[in-house]
């Protein structure tokens, strides 16, 4: 099993323009559907964060999920919107092993 995080760091003070953004997307179906997805935002640590969890039982079922949803328009259209509102932003793919 492999957990992809997808780590959005959030410009000071758009956390509220950005979480509107996320239940639009959830509204129109547009974030995946696998069990286990998780959207989660900062409680301690850096500031205005919010991380995209996913599980995968091999790379190669992530990499198919790379070309599915995120390629249509709809999703390209969102995720330039979400951009906006992004400092910077990194993924970390980690292997579970228990």
């Amino acid at each position: 099993m492999y957990i992809v995080r997808d780590i959005f760091q959030l410009k000071f003070g758009h956390y509220k323009d950005a979480k509107a953004l996320l239940d639009e997307a959830a509204k129109n179906n547009m974030l995946p559907e696998q069990q286990g997805n998780r959207i989660l935002s900062d409680f301690t640590g850096d500031a205005y964060r919010l991380v995209f969890e996913q599980g995968f039982k091999t790379l190669a079922d992530y990499e198919l999920s790379l070309s599915g949803s995120t390629n249509k328009d709809a999703w390209q259209q969102w995720y330039a919107q979400f951009r906006d509102h992004v400092e910077s932003s990194h993924r970390e793919i980690l292997k579970q092993v228990v």
